[in-house]
């Protein structure tokens, strides 16, 4: 990547550069594996604060691999992960989960649940024996149940709702948790397209509302450029691409990540890079 610097005559004095923000989430020198297989070597990747940032890549390329280790689910065989600049290894578990908040792909959901029930459980973070259930507590609550309009649906036991109700009680536990940075693991997996864009526009009023840092997994390409401000595409043991949407969803990545042949063209009514595979019968 080329830099320019520009300069003025008329200046005599150069302005100080802002300071550098402490990322929300990195991953120094990181090397993933399981059972001695490494699926993810020598990672650099750091997060930035207050965005949405969305892995994208082929099945079994790494990306919730990389979510499991920002989420402290699976331990580097080698490196370090950062959470607001501190070593998560060095943290306490009750410490990190008040700073971060974990949606895995498959939650398993309790049974003889209410909604309620369920959502408060983002709370125990900040519970201990010397501070009980608190009004401060509720509140979260509350505010989780109305921000994922499920304030109706409190009572109703988990196992009777909808897929994409169920997925919004999920979240609604992670709002209520009150964490600054979140990871979502394919979020919209198995909902139907009007839930999977009830989730992500839910997902990004968490993020324009609360200023908190978003990190997903997502499959659907178009999904993930209208809904993030930096796609991540993993591969091939690294990171393929990194940056805004427009800059990171070209045929060449395409191509390269997915063995895909597509066009990209703007979204009609988002003005977001839209993936068009191309098929060699229309030819």
């Amino acid at each position: 990547m080329t830099h320019t610097t520009t300069t003025t005559a008329a200046s005599s004095t150069t302005a100080a550069a802002p300071p550098e923000l402490t990322p929300a989430l990195e991953a120094r020198g990181v090397t993933l594996s399981y059972d001695r297989t490494v699926v993810l070597a020598d990672l650099d990747l750091a997060v930035e604060r207050g965005t949405v940032t969305t892995l994208i890549g082929a099945n079994g390329s790494g990306k919730s691999t990389i979510l499991k280790a920002f989420g402290r689910l699976l331990t580097p065989s080698a490196g370090s992960v950062l959470l607001d600049g501190e070593p998560l290894r060095s943290q306490s578990g009750r410490a990190v989960a008040r700073r971060l908040a974990v949606l895995p792909q498959k939650p398993v959901t309790p049974s003889a649940t209410t909604v309620r029930d369920l959502v408060s459980r983002g709370r125990h973070p900040h519970q201990s024996l010397l501070r009980p259930w608190t009004v401060d507590d509720a509140e979260a609550v509350d505010e989780a149940l109305a921000a994922t309009g499920l304030v109706e649906l409190a009572g109703r036991d988990v196992g009777t709702l909808s897929g994409g109700q169920l997925q919004r009680a999920w979240l609604a536990l992670v709002l209520a948790q009150r964490a600054d940075t979140i990871l979502l693991d394919e979020p919209t997996t198995f909902l139907d397209l009007s839930h999977q864009l009830e989730i992500l526009r839910l997902v990004r009023s968490i993020n324009r509302r609360r200023g908190a840092t978003v990190v997903m997994v997502l499959h659907d390409l178009t999904l993930a450029a209208r809904y993030s401000d930096r796609l991540v595409v993993v591969g091939r043991g690294g990171v393929l691409a990194d940056g805004a949407p427009w800059d990171v969803l070209t045929p060449d990545v395409l191509r390269e990540a997915f063995d895909l042949d597509a066009v990209v063209v703007p979204d009609p009514t988002s003005g977001a890079p839209l993936v068009v595979p191309r098929d060699p019968d229309d030819a």
